[in-house]
């Protein structure tokens, strides 16, 4: 249940349009959702703040169905990362009001009672250093969309002409925080570390020739980062990076 969820309910107690006996029934349901395939986490949402993230990979298009069933059921929406054609299709069939990205490869469904943006006013920049990185840029995207966090882009900035990124100073600056995705060298997180005093999530992408290793290399450059307090995500995880961006703007906000 999201803690959107709770504070409605609580809402309601408090004002006498919901008795004592129906707050604690809705709030009376078992933590976790056991499957025969999964064990479903419902108080993730409460804790973390964002409902327990299904990764299709490696699932089975029944077995992403029946989770995501699980998790509306309860009215938390959910986020599925990682689908193919035959998840996104099932997904979309059986929940007309989710959105699919076919580029990001995610399905959403938006909950019953929408979040609370993360960041008030400001908003999350993601920077993208060539068009190839789109993806995982998607992911990251959809991700903090779901979290109801506002996105800004910037794409194809990369350090081959680099006076592209060097031209959008105002929308550099007015980021709460900056997710830089960048395949080849991996130089670009670097760059935009040296321009902004805002925290930057560097991703790595599997995007380049031989010797990139499928995205080892532009991991270790910018784990070697000489940009100060540069964070660096796993190759090609969009949604881990937005999911760090998210956390930081909370704490900003809670702050």
């Amino acid at each position: 249940m999201r803690r959107e969820r709770v504070r409605a309910l609580l809402d309601d107690v408090a004002a006498g349009r919901a008795t004592i006996e129906q707050g604690l029934d809705a709030l009376d349901r078992e933590p976790t959702e056991t499957l025969p395939f999964a064990s479903i986490d419902h108080h993730r949402a409460l804790r973390n703040g964002f409902p327990e993230v299904v990764f299709g990979e490696g699932k089975t298009v029944d077995q992403t169905v029946a989770i995501c069933e699980r998790l509306a059921a309860r009215g938390d929406g959910f986020l599925v990362t990682r689908t193919n054609d035959e998840q996104r299709a099932a997904l979309t069939r059986q929940f007309p009001l989710s959105r699919a990205n076919v580029l990001a490869r995610t399905v959403n469904l938006p909950g019953s009672v929408g979040a609370v943006a993360a960041n008030g006013t400001r908003s999350a920049l993601i920077v993208t250093a060539g068009t190839g990185d789109l993806p995982v840029a998607e992911e990251a995207s959809e991700t903090l969309h779901a979290l109801s966090i506002t996105v800004t882009r910037l794409t194809d900035v990369g350090v081959a002409g680099i006076h592209r990124l060097l031209s959008q100073q105002e929308a550099l600056r007015g980021a709460a925080v900056v997710i830089v995705v960048a395949g080849m060298d991996g130089a670009l997180p670097s760059v935009v570390g040296g321009l902004v005093r805002v925290p930057v999530i560097a991703v790595p992408t599997s995007v380049g020739y031989g010797a990139s290793f499928n995205g080892l290399a532009a991991l270790l450059t910018m784990l070697n980062s000489c940009a100060a307090g540069v964070t660096v995500c796993n190759i090609d995880n969009g949604f881990g990076a937005a999911m760090a961006a998210a956390r930081i703007l909370a704490a900003s906000n809670d702050g």
